[in-house]
């Protein structure tokens, strides 16, 4: 299995080491991303993506060299520290060049059979609010199942956890570990995910705004709007248009 890891900081701490630790429990086919040393670019607002593409943007070549790792992978891991109560800075501002990519717009199918692990540490709260803001980016990216582990470690260091809390950590990402091994890292979209599905589709179906009309006719070209045509689709990665 590849696997695509995405760190939301720098420097080698605690997230850095959970993440890296249950990227190589899983395996050794490993493409790593840190931010900002791979990216650093804030979103600037101009609407190019949403209008005439996200290969137009003006940060595009960053962004599609780590997506279009995320796209290949089978298993994509993000870690971030807890920074005032939610994730780092500039891993938001990498999903904000991505939201394109959302269910809503112009989703890639290929990531409708991906799992997700994402992950933080943080001294005593807040890290649960991160890994609940970073597994709803991965839902509305289509990915069906994301893994969410958070660590409390009371410690400025990896060195400075304490052995309790690392035996924990251990204990966790084992368990994570063998769950998407067994399943080879594939997972199948549940309920929620295909009512949206079925939502957006009669959205962009019965949808004339100028504001989308981009999205529109990406819609059109996958024939995702004509029911018709759903029962022929037999890739795994169509399976939201199997209802």
């Amino acid at each position: 299995m590849k696997i695509t890891l995405i760190h939301g900081q720098n420097h080698k701490g605690s997230t850095y080491h959970v993440a890296r630790m249950t990227a190589e429990k899983i395996g050794s086919n490993i493409e790593e991303f840190f931010l900002p040393r791979d990216f650093n670019e804030g979103c600037s607002g101009c609407g190019t993506c949403l209008h005439n593409g996200r290969e137009n943007c003006p940060h595009s070549e960053k962004v599609e060299i780590i997506f279009n790792s995320m796209l290949s992978s089978d298993v994509i891991i993000i870690g971030s520290p807890t920074y005032v109560m939610e994730m780092t800075a500039h891993l938001k501002g990498f999903f904000e060049h991505i939201f394109t990519a959302w269910l809503g717009h112009r989703p890639e199918e290929v990531m409708f059979s991906k799992t997700a692990v994402v992950i933080s540490t943080g001294a005593i709260i807040g890290m649960n609010n991160v890994t609940k803001s970073l597994a709803r980016q991965m839902f509305y990216l289509g990915v069906p199942k994301t893994y969410r582990l958070s660590f409390g470690v009371m410690a400025a260091s990896w060195d400075g956890v304490n052995s309790k809390v690392k035996k924990k950590i251990i204990t966790v990402t084992d368990r994570t570990a063998r769950k998407i091994i067994t399943r080879k890292g594939y997972a199948a979209p549940g309920i929620k995910a295909k009512f949206m599905f079925s939502m957006l589709r009669k959205f962009h179906k019965n949808n004339d705004l100028p504001l989308f009309a981009t999205d529109k006719k990406y819609w059109i070209d996958k024939k995702w709007l004509d029911k018709t045509n759903l029962g022929n689709i037999q890739n795994k990665h169509n399976i939201y248009l199997k209802i």
